[in-house]
């Protein structure tokens, strides 16, 4: 059974992107027209092609968005809880559904239906005018994304960040792990001992060279916190790599999904024109050569 929805703050309906621009009056006349329904875990929301005909804001429980791939296993996109939405752009194009939605724990939903959309954005012009606004802001950041080079070097990346500090660390751990440093060590252990033992009559480190070990082991503590801020920083840099590639992905995608856009305006728009303008050219053609 399903009631008003009067309880909803109007924050929680602005936090949809295509109510943000909303004043308070605007708001609460579009809150109005939500209904609540309670639905119980294991209930189908919507299949993969239904129409789009409603949003829905989670007042309570948990639903997962999910998708069957060409083996027949379910695969989660996501699951959503309190505060979250879902399908507020079908309010707007009506299309069907790209995935299911399913409740997997008992909750509260508040539901705008299209009908009801339409007919505020029919009453409230000005309002439509705004939330249509809201929508180009959000193209022009999508723009702005396919336009910005994400595809760069992450070793240039790594290296414009790089400190003093982590500089000397990479350095430091660069001559501690190389034959560099075990040929200087043995070296210095070969002087110490003969410069203690025949160099100097009576010398400041005598056998069994405990100074020298004392150096040693100060080497050895220095270098192993020094290595390991080493190892954190090509941490950081593995992760670096992965945000690079996950931009170069997220580029790729809205790309491909914006040439996919043009294809079908072509095919809708574009050729059935240039067709028409084929076979007008055409009959005309054929006309003047029949009189001639």
């Amino acid at each position: 059974m399903s009631t008003k929805a009067n309880e909803m703050t109007l924050e929680a309906l602005r936090s949809v992107p295509l109510f943000a621009s909303l004043d308070d009056t605007a708001a609460r006349e579009l809150r109005d027209l939500l209904t609540t329904e309670n639905f119980s875990a294991g209930t189908q929301l919507f299949h993969k092609g239904d129409t789009g005909d409603a949003m829905y804001l989670i007042e309570r429980g948990r639903v997962r968005i999910s998708i069957t791939d060409e083996d027949r296993k379910e695969i989660t996109l996501a699951e959503l809880a309190q505060g979250d939405f879902f399908g507020e752009m079908s309010l707007i194009d009506g299309r069907q559904r790209s995935a299911d939605a399913g409740v997997i724990e008992d909750g509260r939903f508040a539901i705008l239906s299209r009908p009801d959309f339409l007919a505020f954005v029919r009453s409230n012009p000005d309002v439509g005018l705004e939330m249509l606004g809201a929508l180009s802001d959000r193209l022009r950041r999508t723009d702005d994304l396919l336009r910005s080079r994400v595809s760069r070097n992450a070793n240039e990346e790594e290296k414009r960040r790089l400190t003093v500090a982590d500089r000397a660390a990479d350095l430091i751990a660069e001559f501690g792990g190389s034959w560099k440093f075990i040929g200087a060590s043995i070296a210095l252990i070969i002087f110490w001992i003969i410069f203690n033992s025949y160099i100097l009559f009576k010398g400041f480190d005598p056998a069994p060279y405990q100074m020298l070990n004392l150096v040693l082991a100060v080497i050895a503590g220095m270098q192993a916190p020094i290595i390991m801020m080493s190892q954190n920083r090509q941490g950081e840099k593995d992760r670096l790599r992965s945000d690079l590639d996950y931009r170069v992905n997220l580029k790729n995608e809205l790309s491909l999904a914006e040439v996919l856009r043009r294809l079908d305006v072509l095919e809708s728009e574009r050729l059935p024109k240039l067709f028409k303008e084929q076979n007008t050219k055409l009959s005309e053609s054929q006309v003047a050569r029949h009189k001639s």
